[in-house]
């Protein structure tokens, strides 16, 4: 059974989590899943959650209370390390790339991984290590033609346009093989033509390697265009979720977004 081309199997649930940093509360009591294969958007005002949501879900923050089911496993907290390893990945909204290494090393350390041999026979690079230093190659060759970056992919990052370095970031999480992708802000900072272009690879990322994302955009023609579903936080508070159509007609929705208060 599939749902906008999702699967109805759910992938990740949050149930009931709260995180705060002193007396502020970052998330309260938040719940809602995600199915395989889909694409949900987190959304809301700045300050609503969103990221620090993204963090719990990939290890960065513990919160105090509430659980993460993932896999058909529950758990309350995560080591970023694991959660990589179990296939989370994620880019951020500050671009965090080496900036002096190429387009192809920056995104060959998205493999890391998936190398198994050790260090002496990686230093001697012959045998096994050299097999699989190839294999891996081949693998980002591959995410290189997808992205269409072929022309980029020996610069250095550092000095290449902001909306290709959030593509080559894109590569460098896409290296890694993962069936949860995270998306935080992809699109911040780009221009109408390179906001097109993100959209058309997140959907294809989506649709050919089958993996499920979930993504924070402040774009909301954007997240209406892209996203199978969509859950609204507001001062840290789940407040809505459904299908686009849905959210875009929610009173609770728009009053968040243009400040009405809640009083």
């Amino acid at each position: 059974m599939t749902i906008n081309g999702a699967s109805s199997e759910i992938l990740l649930k949050v149930e009931d989590v709260s995180l705060a940093f002193g007396g502020i509360k970052a998330l309260d009591s938040v719940s809602f899943d995600t199915r395989k294969g889909e694409i949900l958007a987190i959304i809301g005002p700045n300050g609503a959650g969103k990221s620090s949501m993204l963090n719990v879900i990939n290890g960065f923050y513990h919160p105090q209370q509430g659980t993460i089911t993932y896999k058909g496993q529950t758990r309350k907290q995560m080591r970023p390390y694991q959660a990589a390893s179990q296939g989370i990945a994620r880019t951020f909204q500050n671009i965090a790339l080496f900036k002096g290494m190429s387009t192809l090393d920056n995104i060959m350390t998205g493999r890391n991984l998936k190398m198994k041999t050790n260090l002496f026979w990686q230093a001697l690079y012959i045998g096994p290590a050299r097999a699989e230093e190839l294999k891996n190659r081949e693998a980002v060759e591959k995410i290189i033609d997808f992205l269409d970056i072929q022309a980029i992919r020996q610069k250095a990052v550092g000095k290449l346009p902001y909306g290709l370095q959030k593509r080559v970031e894109l590569g460098r999480a896409l290296a890694a093989e993962p069936d949860l992708l995270l998306l935080d802000e992809p699109m911040a900072g780009m221009n109408s033509e390179e906001k097109e272009d993100m959209s058309r690879f997140i959907i294809d990322v989506n649709m050919e390697y089958g993996t499920t994302i979930i993504l924070i955009e402040h774009d909301m023609s954007v997240v209406m265009d892209i996203s199978d579903r969509v859950v609204v936080l507001d001062y840290g508070r789940h407040i809505a979720d459904g299908e686009p159509h849905e959210i875009r007609a929610n009173k609770e929705v728009i009053d968040a977004y243009l400040g009405v208060s809640h009083e």
